[in-house]
């Protein structure tokens, strides 16, 4: 639909949500909001916490933005009540949303395709102890770092599970891999430039991610063009297979000079910090043109 078209269109943006990452995606929800009451849209902000089909047709939404991270918002349930509705919406569609919350499905997927990815487990308590340390072990089913621990030494074993446990009953337990992390976004099928992360932490973690001077940001890439552009092939080539649409960010660790898949999101963070804004201003633009980019490519999906 072209400018015209959508600006003729109630537009609310999704926000807040009942997962663990909600106090990030009210900002996300915010930053957006803002953005197209500034463009000139007839937009408004709902909280998807409850009551989310009554306050759909209370505000007669024609179209969903969707700035929910996390379940019941990035896993394809929100998704699926809006294709329900017959309301379009941005974003990917219910089965790239849903395998691509789900790290357990999505790392099966990526070993049965090719997708270059680290070494994994889904875990049985029984399996964890002939893993090879170091590891991480990462809940499931939950985005921004949230559950995720580095195991160095067999007595840190229980403690990582029990964390990861609190956020989801299936875990994953993945290769611990030493080495740069990068990430790209991918937006209505473009790659923009691969973005180094660098926690002063040392490790990218929710604090890391979500305070301002916690991480060092490099874009493009301090790393080789080959390996920058063969990371942008994958991202793409991820993109394609999950069958996704709008914006998604692919992150990925670089071991010697070949990037691995860690993570996908479908619904990336849109907040001053966060990552995809980041390379899309490094192509020049604004953030208020991203938003209106993602905008377009709202549709019904089945």
């Amino acid at each position: 639909m072209d400018k015209k078209g959508l600006k003729r269109k109630r537009i609310a943006v999704l926000y807040g949500g009942r997962s663990s990452e909600r106090e990030i995606s009210i900002r996300s929800g915010a930053a957006v909001l803002g953005s197209l009451i500034k463009l000139g849209y007839n937009a408004t902000g709902i909280d998807a916490a409850e009551n989310l089909v009554e306050k759909l047709k209370k505000e007669k939404v024609e179209i969903a933005f969707i700035a929910l991270h996390g379940r019941w918002g990035e896993d394809g349930t929100v998704q699926g009540l809006l294709e329900i509705m017959g309301i379009p919406y941005t974003g990917s569609g219910v089965l790239g949303s849903s395998i691509a919350l789900d790290k357990a499905i999505m790392k099966l997927l990526f070993d049965t395709t090719g997708i270059p990815t680290p070494a994994c487990l889904i875990s049985t308590s029984s399996d964890i102890a002939a893993f090879p340390l170091p590891f991480v072990v990462k809940p499931a089913n939950e985005g921004s770092t949230i559950g995720i621990s580095i195991v160095r030494e067999k007595k840190d074993i229980a403690r990582a599970i029990r964390l990861a446990r609190r956020y989801d009953r299936k875990i994953v337990i993945e290769e611990y891999i030493k080495g740069s992390e990068i990430t790209v976004a991918v937006v209505n099928n473009k790659a923009l430039p691969v973005i180094e992360v660098r926690p002063t932490s040392g490790f990218y973690d929710f604090h890391a991610k979500y305070t301002k001077g916690m991480t060092e940001y490099i874009v493009p890439a301090e790393i080789k063009k080959k390996t920058a552009k063969k990371a942008q092939d994958i991202a793409l080539k991820v993109y394609g297979l999950f069958d996704l649409s709008g914006c998604a960010r692919i992150d990925m660790l670089v071991r010697g000079d070949d990037p691995l898949v860690i993570d996908v999101n479908t619904s990336p963070g849109m907040t001053e910090t966060s990552l995809v804004p980041k390379a899309w201003a490094h192509l020049g633009g604004t953030f208020e043109g991203l938003v209106e980019e993602i905008l377009k490519g709202a549709k019904l999906k089945i």
